[in-house]
């Protein structure tokens, strides 16, 4: 019991964050969403995040969607005009985050029923929770759709019943 308890609390210590971000940008370059999963300051981030969309936006079809950057891994992957790019420890897999961003894109779908840009201007705050329940202290916690829209649809039937 103690070997195991031991061994738990070493892999605790051991471990870093996997994610470091999270990001929602347009094809004009305009963050939609940002989810930071370690501590910038707000001139940081605006330098970083203008230099990676950047270099985002840049890239074809026929590129690669990761990158190394600043230290870490960049990946990213276009839904029609939204670029979904997370910054990752450089010992992540890049086609495990390609899933996870695949994941979201579906998530985003199955709530909003069609997610389009404007669902995600005008119900920012719906999207920063869902991104809540599938990440936690730049992990990924959850990835079953149904698990993670159901505290939300919850709210959504409380806020109606306050109207």
């Amino acid at each position: 019991n103690f070997i195991v308890s031991s061994f738990s609390i070493f892999f605790f210590l051991q471990s870093n964050m996997g994610l470091k971000f999270f990001l929602l940008v347009n094809k004009q370059g305009q963050t939609r969403v940002a989810q930071y999963y370690e501590y910038r300051d707000v001139e940081t981030r605006a330098t970083d995040e203008a230099e990676l969309i950047r270099k985002c936006l840049g890239r074809t079809e026929r590129q690669c969607s990761f990158m190394e950057h600043c230290g870490y891994k960049l990946i990213f992957r276009r839904y029609a005009s939204l670029y979904f790019i997370v910054g990752a420890d450089t010992d992540e897999n890049e086609l495990s985050i390609l899933e996870f961003i695949h994941m979201v894109v579906e998530t985003l779908d199955q709530y909003f029923e069609g997610v389009c840009e404007l669902d995600i201007m005008f119900n920012i705050e719906k999207v920063h929770f869902i991104l809540d329940e599938m990440i936690a202290n730049g992990e990924i916690i959850e990835n079953n759709k149904t698990r993670i829209i159901a505290p939300i649809r919850v709210l959504d039937k409380v806020h109606k019943l306050e109207k």
